[in-house]
C-alpha cells in the first residue's frame, strides 16, 4: 500500500467508526466539544447579564494589548510564506494532481471567493472607515489633505493583501493535501506533513474543535454587523426601531433565507447566490462610480495604491509603539487581524472547496490579487466619495459615521440621486452577503465537524445555520459591538498560533511532494 492510499485508507475507517456509532456523518469529539464550548459561552453571556459587556471589554483590552504584537507578525509571515511558494518552483503543483480540471469557471469562482471572504464587511466599513480614519488617526492631522491620504492607506492595510493571504494559506493547505494527497478536508490535516498519524489523535481533534469556534464566532460576528446595517437602513427609510430586539426578529428571519441556500446546495444555493450578490454589489458600485465624484475618485485609485505600496512595509509592521500606547492600533488594526483570522478556518475552508484543479501559483496570484484589487476599488468608490462630500460639499458624512456607523452607508447615498431606490438595493446586498456567508460557514463547520467529508448530511448543515444566527443574536443582546470584537479577538488569537505554525507544515508538505512526484 502507497503512503497516499494508507492515508485515504486511515480517514475513511475513522469516518467509518463514527458512523456505526451515530446516525450522522459525525466525528463525535469535534462535534460535541465545539458545540458544547460554544453552547457554555452563550449560556455564561445570558447568565451574566450586565456584567458580561464589562468581563468582555476587560478581555478584549488585555489580549489587545500584550499580544497584539504577535498578531501583526503572524500576518506579514504568512503573507511572506505565501509570496514565497508563489513566485517559487512550488507555483507549478496543481491542485489535484497534474490532470485535474477546474470544477467552476473563473468568474463564478472570483463571486464566491469574494462573497464569503469580506462582503458584509465592505458594505459596513466602505463608508465609515475611512471617515473614521480622515477625522481622527495618530499618523496625521485630523481634517486634513495628509489625513486623507492616511485614511485611505490605513484602509488598504486592513482589507488589502494582509487578510487575503491569511485566506489563501489555509485554503491551500487543506485544497493540495485533500484533492492532491487524498486527506479529508478538516484543518488537522494540514499538519500531517509534521505530526503524521498523530493528527488522529487528541491534538488534532483540538485543532478542529478551535477551528470549529474560531469559525462560528467569526461568521456570526460578521453576520450581527450585517445585521445591524440591515436595521439601519429599515429604520432610515421606513422609520422601524433600531434597536437589538429588530435585529433579532432579521436573524431570525435571514436565517431561514439561509436554510433555504443550504438545502440547495453549493451549486443550486451558494454559487447562484453569490453571482446574482455580486452582480447587485458592483451595480452598486458602478452608480455610486458614474455619478459621484469620478475624477476624484479615478485620481485617488492611482494615488492610494502608489502610497499602498511606498509605506507597505512600514504600515504593515507597524505597532504604535511610539504614539498612544496601541490604544488606536488595538480599536482597528489588532481587532481587524484578530477578526481574519477567526474567519480563516471558513473562508480558507470555502476557497478550499471550489478551487479544485488551479495551479498553486494561479490559485495564489487569483485569491491575492483578484479580490484584493476589487476591495481597493470599493474602498476607494465608496471612501473617497466620502471624503470628497466632507471637504468639499459641506460635510455631513464625519458627523454621521460617528453618531452610527450602520446608517452611514444610507447617509452617504442620500448625496446621490435615486437615494430611496439605492438605499433598498443596498439592504438586498447586505442581505445576500448575509445569506451567503451563513450557508457557506455552515458548510464549513460542517464539513470540519463531519471529519472532513465534503458533502455532509443537510440536517448537520441546518444545525450550525441556526447555530450561528443564534450566536450572532446572543452577542448582540448581551454585549453588543463590545461582544463581537471579543469574540473575534479572543478566538483569532489562539488561530493565530495555529496559522504561524501551520505555514511551516505546508511548506514541507509541498517540497516532500515536488521531491517526490516533480511537476508533470
Amino acid at each position: 500500500m502507497t503512503e497516499k492510499e494508507f492515508k485515504i485508507t486511515t480517514a475513511k475507517t475513522i469516518r467509518n467508526m463514527d458512523n456505526k456509532i451515530w446516525k450522522y456523518d459525525i466525528q463525535p469529539w469535534v462535534f460535541f466539544g465545539g458545540a458544547g464550548l460554544i453552547f457554555v459561552g452563550l449560556i455564561f453571556t445570558i447568565l451574566a447579564g450586565d456584567a458580561a459587556e464589562r468581563l468582555f471589554s476587560s478581555i478584549k483590552d488585555w489580549i489587545s494589548t500584550y499580544t497584539g504584537w504577535f498578531l501583526v507578525l503572524t500576518m506579514n509571515f504568512v503573507l511572506a510564506t505565501c509570496i514565497g511558494i508563489l513566485v517559487s518552483p512550488l507555483g507549478r503543483l496543481r491542485i489535484g494532481g497534474a490532470d485535474a480540471k477546474p470544477e467552476f469557471g473563473y468568474m463564478s469562482w472570483f463571486a464566491m471567493l469574494f462573497s464569503a471572504g469580506m462582503g458584509i464587511g465592505l458594505l459596513f466599513y466602505g463608508v465609515a472607515e475611512p471617515m473614521f480614519h480622515y477625522v481622527a488617526n495618530p499618523l496625521s492631522e485630523p481634517g486634513t489633505i495628509e489625513s486623507a491620504k492616511m485614511a485611505m492607506q490605513l484602509t488598504y492595510l486592513h482589507w488589502g493583501l494582509h487578510p487575503w493571504a491569511i485566506y489563501a494559506m489555509i485554503g491551500l493547505g487543506l485544497a493540495f493535501f485533500g484533492f492532491t494527497e487524498g486527506l479529508p478536508l478538516s484543518i488537522r490535516n494540514v499538519f500531517y506533513p509534521v505530526l503524521k498519524d498523530r493528527i488522529y489523535g487528541g491534538f488534532g481533534n483540538a485543532i478542529d474543535i478551535l477551528a470549529t469556534i474560531s469559525c462560528l464566532y467569526g461568521v456570526a460576528t460578521s453576520l450581527a454587523f450585517g445585521v445591524q446595517q440591515v436595521n439601519a437602513g429599515m429604520a432610515h427609510l421606513f422609520g422601524i426601531p433600531q434597536n437589538p430586539w429588530v435585529q433579532l426578529i432579521l436573524i431570525a428571519g435571514i436565517t431561514a433565507l439561509a436554510t433555504w441556500s443550504v438545502v440547495r446546495g453549493l451549486e443550486g444555493g451558494i454559487k447562484l447566490l453569490s453571482n446574482i450578490n455580486i452582480g447587485l454589489a458592483l451595480l452598486l458600485m458602478l452608480f455610486v462610480f458614474v455619478l459621484g465624484p469620478t475624477l476624484f475618485v479615478l485620481n485617488g485609485l492611482v494615488e492610494n495604491l502608489g502610497n499602498y505600496i511606498q509605506n507597505f512595509f512600514n504600515l504593515g509592521f507597524w505597532n504604535e509603539t511610539y504614539t498612544e500606547g496601541g490604544r488606536w492600533q488595538n480599536s482597528w488594526t489588532i481587532f481587524y487581524w484578530a477578526w481574519w483570522i477567526a474567519w480563516c478556518p471558513f473562508v480558507g475552508m470555502f476557497i478550499a472547496r471550489v478551487s479544485y484543479g488551479r495551479t498553486l501559483r494561479e490559485y495564489l496570484t487569483c485569491v491575492l490579487v483578484v479580490p484584493t484589487a476589487v476591495t481597493f476599488c470599493w474602498m476607494t468608490i465608496f471612501g473617497n466619495s466620502a471624503i470628497y462630500i466632507e471637504r468639499y460639499m459641506g460635510g455631513g458624512m464625519a458627523k454621521a459615521v460617528q453618531e452610527n456607523i450602520p446608517v452611514s452607508l444610507f447617509v452617504f447615498l442620500e448625496n446621490f440621486p435615486l437615494s430611496w431606490l439605492t438605499s433598498i438595493l443596498a439592504i438586498v446586498v447586505v442581505i445576500f452577503f448575509f445569506v451567503t456567508s451563513s450557508d457557506s460557514g455552515s458548510m464549513v463547520i460542517d464539513i470540519i465537524t463531519a471529519g472532513g467529508n465534503p458533502d455532509p448530511p443537510k440536517p448537520q448543515r441546518l444545525f450550525w445555520a441556526i447555530l450561528e444566527g443564534t450566536v450572532a443574536a446572543i452577542l448582540l443582546l448581551g454585549g453588543g459591538m463590545v461582544a463581537l470584537q471579543t469574540a473575534a479577538i479572543s478566538t483569532g488569537l489562539p488561530f493565530a498560533i495555529v496559522m504561524f505554525l501551520m505555514c511551516f507544515a505546508v511548506v514541507k508538505g509541498l517540497v516532500d511532494y515536488y521531491k517526490k512526484h516533480g511537476v508533470d
